[in-house]
């Protein structure tokens, strides 16, 4: 190794950590922030560099759980868990109905539904014949004041977390029903995972770290002037890192289509060759588009699939368009005139109102229902929003393909059909399979899932045909197929890539050079 060429190529950040330890000291992130003064992410960057020169090696790997207090868990501290507040609604108040509990304590009616039914299951509240919620025990169940006792530990730690070895069985029982790894926004508790990375010194560190010495180099070099430097003259005295001036620069590529973006131009190409017609809709939408309108319950536990992010200010639209708002509250109190019972409780007009961001792309299809030509086919690509962990099938904001076929002839076969084109015809794949489903807003309900080279078996979208209490609402009175297909885990296999995330990578070139098959 030419160790004077190399000392002259390690960063500030290298070279403290070869001056400051030998081949024997263990060392992590949290050590050489702590020692060395380094920054959150300095450490990890020192390490990467110098593993890479063969400088240091991994002596170890540790995985830590942690349960973080959400911003929701820190309002149940103040404020109390919404099946303590309920219980003690009840219990003071006599028998009440859900709603009518719902705007006592300023709650969403279907937190309110997920909490009673927890009651319920542990026998601390019931139903009455009149539909009205009744106490049946002295007290809270024992889970609600283990979970109680909880968020008061994880309120008061240091970063509001608790570390997973620390807590005994019965606490790891109930943490586990109320932490979330994805959508924590929810819940009361979210999981981190993290991993404590022990590395030490290697190779030709120690031949490296005398010469430093010798060269006088401290890693407190002045790596860029600035006016105050030369304001002050501090200049003069200072020491500079040198720099290699013979390092071919970056190079420069002219500006080029986003493999991604031509692969969605093939889709609305693919459909429109098949007649359909293209819808679009706004990023911002109210709870009644974007899930009343589809029969999914403000109350039930059914929507906490969607986990939405809801807008600040404003927070409600000032109306939702008539008959579409009379239809859908029909339907979901008693039915209507859908041929359903609906959901038996009284529909919250106001909730129904409150702007959130779109969270899947069906809500483009509820509203084309309304203005739809019978026979019809349409499709929309819609950006959607959710609270999810990032990995290589998940993002925060990704991508639907969704579409609505309506017509009298319209059945499962013509829908199957369909589908078999998205993952075979677009997607390229050669395993399919259709499992069942659940949707609110479909019945029967098919999930069609693919199988990636590398990443396995994943579901590729939804599908169903939609119930009537959706239909009818929007005075549509034939059978309507439906579908929401993940447009980004289709691109994974027509792209030939591994990570939704190169799908929105600057490296361009990298995608373009991958295969496709469009």
């Amino acid at each position: 190794m030419d160790i004077q060429g190399l000392i002259k190529n390690l960063h500030p950040l290298e070279v403290k950590v070869l001056l400051s330890y030998t081949a024997d000291d263990e060392l992590t992130a949290d050590r050489l922030e702590k020692e060395l003064g380094y920054k959150e992410g300095h450490a990890n960057q020192a390490f990467s560099w110098l593993s890479g020169k063969e400088l240091a090696v991994v002596a170890s790997r540790k995985p830590h759980t942690y349960y973080e207090l959400t911003e929701l868990g820190a309002l149940f501290y103040t404020e109390g868990q919404p099946a303590e507040r309920i219980f003690n609604c009840v219990k003071e108040k006599g028998a009440i109905s859900l709603p009518e509990i719902a705007a006592a304590l300023h709650l969403d009616n279907k937190d309110v539904g997920s909490a009673f039914g927890m009651l319920s299951k542990e026998g601390a509240l019931a139903m009455d014949d009149n539909k009205k919620a009744v106490v049946k025990a002295p007290d809270v169940p024992e889970s609600v004041k283990l979970m109680a006792s909880l968020i008061k530990k994880a309120y008061e730690a240091e970063n509001r977390l608790l570390d997973r070895e620390a807590l005994n069985t019965d606490e790891l029982n109930i943490i586990g029903s109320a932490a979330k790894k994805r959508g924590a926004s929810d819940a009361a508790f979210r999981i981190v995972e993290r991993e404590t990375v022990v590395y030490k010194l290697a190779g030709d560190a120690a031949a490296v770290s005398n010469a430093l010495k010798q060269a006088g180099i401290t890693g407190s070099e002045i790596g860029a002037l600035s006016p105050k430097i030369l304001a002050t003259g501090e200049w003069k005295n200072a020491s500079f890192r040198s720099y290699n001036i013979s390092i071919p620069p970056a190079r420069v590529i002219p500006g080029r289509a986003s493999a991604y973006v031509s692969f969605l131009e093939s889709v609305k190409d693919k459909l429109a060759s098949l007649g359909f017609e293209e819808f679009d809709g706004s990023l911002v939408e109210t709870e009644f588009w974007n899930s009343d309108a589809l029969f999914m319950p403000q109350f039930h536990a059914a929507r906490d699939i969607h986990d939405v992010y809801y807008i600040k200010n404003p927070q409600y639209a000032k109306k939702i368009d008539e008959p579409f708002l009379s239809n859908v509250a029909s339907a979901h109190e008693t039915g209507g005139n859908t041929g359903s019972r609906g959901w038996n409780y009284s529909f919250d007009r106001d909730f129904t109102r409150r702007l959130i961001l779109r969270s899947q792309g069906t809500v483009l299809s509820a509203h084309q229902l309304a203005k739809a030509s019978v026979p019809g086919k349409y499709f929309g690509i819609a950006r959607c929003f959710r609270y999810d962990k990032v990995d290589a099938t998940h993002l925060s904001d990704f991508y639907q393909t969704e579409g609505i076929v309506l017509g009298e002839d319209v059945n499962l076969k013509t829908l199957l059909g369909f589908l078999e084109m998205f993952a075979v015809e677009i997607a390229g794949a050669t395993d399919v399979k259709y499992v069942p489903g659940y949707f609110p807003f479909t019945e029967p309900s098919v999930e069609v899932h693919i199988k990636h080279p590398v990443l396995g078996w994943f579901e590729l979208g939804g599908s169903g045909i939609f119930r009537p209490e959706v239909t009818r609402s929007m005075g549509v009175d034939v059978p309507v197929l439906a579908w929401g297909i993940g447009i980004d885990r289709m691109a994974l296999m027509a792209l030939g890539i591994n990570d939704l995330r190169d799908l929105f990578s600057t490296d361009i070139e990298q995608t373009r050079l991958r295969r496709a098959v469009y």
